[in-house]
């Protein structure tokens, strides 16, 4: 170094640039450019490791935020499948009441409370997402239904829902029990 401060030190022309304000006193000019090479990579490394951290901390909030909204959709899910027997119950207690029964003076206000049950369970289904599959006359869909027999058919294509036993249902775009069903065979 200089003591005339108007003088610059012999600086490398490629990195002068880079050291336009800096005090002379900071300047490196004894040739030692490989620790200012190895402290710039380091530095790069340095951005690169924050960089991945924000990005690592970006995909966990948003795996976070996914947990959170599924966890709101479906968290009915274990009392839905505990309601359905009462459902079910109730379709059983409709289906065994003859026709005739159900003109009966007598009769005739608990079929209609019982229809009202069952209607209302419907609309609380609905309100929360769940739904009924389709399955009568539909092909077998191993995604939806379970087969549970096969039964010989002229009627049918081999492998179409000619019967079901059980309705399924559905949770939003999950399955909450599957649909258990007869299938359509080709005779023998």
């Amino acid at each position: 170094m200089t003591d005339d401060k108007t003088q610059s030190p012999a600086i490398d022309p490629a990195g002068a640039e880079e050291l336009q304000g800096v005090p002379e006193d900071f300047v490196d000019t004894t040739g030692k450019n490989e620790e200012v090479t190895s402290l710039r990579e380091k530095l790069a490394t340095a951005e690169q490791d924050v960089l991945y951290a924000r990005a690592e901390t970006q995909n966990v909030r948003r795996r976070l935020e996914k947990d959170i909204a599924d966890t709101r959709a479906y968290a009915a899910t274990g009392f839905a499948r505990d309601i359905l027997s009462v459902s079910d119950n109730l379709s059983r207690a409709l289906s065994a009441i003859p026709a005739d029964l159900r003109e009966d003076e007598k009769l005739k206000s608990l079929v209609t409370g019982i229809e009202a049950t069952a209607r209302e369970i419907d609309k609380v289904f609905a309100s929360h997402g769940i739904s009924r599959i389709a399955a009568m006359g539909l092909p077998l869909d191993p995604n939806q239904h379970q087969a549970m027999i096969e039964v010989p058919s002229d009627d049918a294509e081999p492998g179409t829902v000619v019967q079901e036993l059980q309705a399924g249902y559905m949770i939003k775009d999950r399955l909450l029990r599957p649909a258990m069903v007869a299938v359509a065979k080709k005779p023998d």
